[in-house]
């Protein structure tokens, strides 16, 4: 009857269904398959386990550190690094005389960055940045009784009958200027560029006056090597301009929303960035320098140290020659901008307004960067500036000759 009824249901010009055979796998090839995927999931755990990396892959930063020992005839006093800024690698405390070499590798891209640290410092391989203190190891030309301990390194002193600003100005024939009408220029803003301040060093005779920023890699070694080639060096402090913050002189800026021990806290940081200079200058800071509640403790702290004192100038409102005044300190203060409109035409017109200068006033400086087109003609310049009846002297000469006559 269930044949006859399954022929009743089967539609008209169809044969009846067949029964579908399942495909039986051999049970061994089973089981060879369970083992298969079993010690692939106990390979992979092991692996997961002991492996050690713990990033599980993720792009790394190596960092190496290669120690270079100092000259046994070198006392280095390494600067301990200022601000709170964390990094993934801190090397161990380096003794006196060390210093260590971090080489930071993007695990991605390759791109090696060294970054040369003293002891107690962190590595930083961003220009300015405070954590980036930079090593003050016994320097060429530095005079180890006009340095101190400050907080975040060696600061200059006066000692003695000894003082920063005499004893790092210039060589300079002062019979001469004090007899023919005299121009300084000071080139500022290096520091931070290798290659331009590099130009200024070699391309410029030893009478121009170069001044650093704190920041950079390291300001040290290059006002080291500016001195080697006889220029006199200056520290620029970054000073809080009216347009502040829109307009940012760096990290550790002197503002005056801080308090005079807050502002004076920053000093210390900048003058322990580099050794060997002979005063300080304003870099930017129009509304700090015509603010005297806020320069006037600093201008007291530099004097204390025995370092003269720079005006740019760019501040008609400047309250830095009365408060320099007051306290008897070396003064000086720009005229001329030379490369406020940097083209060959208007650095040249510049420069022969300074030079009218000094014929009338008998002392007159000029300012500018380290532009190529400031450096090509300001050396064209020079070169018949003295059969012209005009002497280049280094800034502390103008300096001094400004306050006598």
């Amino acid at each position: 009857m269930t044949e006859t009824a399954d022929d009743l249901s089967t539609p008209l010009g169809q044969d009846k269904p067949r029964r579908k055979r399942r495909l039986r796998l051999p049970f061994t090839f089973m089981q060879a398959l369970a083992v298969l995927l079993g010690l692939f999931l106990v390979a992979f755990g092991g692996f997961a386990i002991f492996n050690k990396d713990p990033l599980g892959g993720e792009p790394i930063t190596r960092v190496a550190i290669r120690e270079a020992k100092a000259p046994a005839d070198e006392k280095a006093a390494m600067a301990p690094a200022a601000g709170g800024h964390e990094t993934k690698a801190v090397p161990k405390q380096a003794a006196p005389g060390e210093q260590k070499t971090v080489t930071i590798i993007d695990g991605s891209s390759g791109t090696r960055h060294d970054v040369v640290i003293g002891a107690g410092g962190e590595a930083s391989d961003k220009p300015g940045d405070p954590a980036a203190a930079p090593s003050t190891a016994a320097m060429t030309g530095v005079d180890q009784r006009l340095l101190e301990k400050g907080r975040y390194g060696m600061i200059p002193v006066a000692a003695a009958d000894m003082k920063p600003f005499t004893t790092y100005a210039a060589e300079a024939d002062r019979a001469k200027a004090a007899k023919m009408p005299v121009v300084a220029i000071m080139i500022g803003g290096l520091g931070v560029g290798a290659a331009k301040t590099t130009d200024a060093i070699m391309k410029l005779p030893g009478a121009i006056t170069l001044a650093f920023t704190p920041y950079g890699a390291d300001p040290a070694k290059l006002a080291e090597r500016a001195r080697a080639q006889r220029h006199e060096v200056f520290l620029q402090l970054p000073m809080e301009p009216y347009d502040f913050p829109d307009n940012d002189p760096g990290p550790q800026t002197l503002l005056t929303s801080l308090t005079a021990d807050q502002n004076l806290d920053r000093l210390q940081w900048h003058l322990s960035r580099m050794q060997g200079y002979a005063g300080i200058a304003n870099f930017m800071g129009a509304r700090f320098i015509a603010t005297e509640a806020a320069m006037a403790p600093i201008i007291r702290e530099a004097n204390k140290r025995g370092l003269g004192l720079f005006d740019d100038g760019s501040s008609p409102r400047s309250v830095a020659g009365q408060i320099a005044s007051s306290q008897a300190m070396p003064f000086g203060k720009g005229d001329i901008a030379i490369d406020a409109v940097p083209t060959a035409n208007e650095v040249d017109r510049a420069l022969t307004k300074l030079e009218s200068i000094a014929r009338e006033r008998g002392v007159a400086i000029g300012t500018a960067s380290a532009l190529p087109v400031s450096i090509d003609r300001i050396g064209v310049w020079i070169r018949g500036l003295e059969g012209r009846g005009v002497l280049l002297v280094p800034l502390t000469t103008a300096m001094l000759k400004s306050k006598s006559s």
